[in-house]
């Protein structure tokens, strides 16, 4: 059995205008099974927040990290705590 988790995730780099939040959010369907957003903050970052398996929300870390995404990463901060639920799919705000 699966544990559930929260994962927030600060992604810092070029991740604006690149649609890199769109992205995430195809990952994170692609991934099955999480809820949660990508959301552009005002200094630039992109937050990410997904609720979900745990497996899946390290998967999503893991591409986060990965050289794979849109834009330029140059690092990403990440706080695991218990889901707090609330969410409908997975949304771009």
């Amino acid at each position: 059995m699966s544990e559930d988790a929260r994962l927030v995730a600060w992604v810092r780099g070029h991740v604006q205008g690149v649609g890199f939040r769109w992205f995430t959010r195809a990952r994170a369907l692609e991934i099955g099974g999480l809820s949660g957003f990508a959301l552009n903050l005002a200094d630039g970052r992109v937050q990410v927040v997904a609720e979900g398996p745990r497996e899946g929300c390290q998967g999503l870390l893991d591409w986060l990290q990965g050289g794979d995404t849109p834009g330029r990463v140059d690092g990403v901060t990440e706080i695991w705590d218990t889901p707090r639920g609330g969410y409908d799919g997975f949304a771009v705000r």
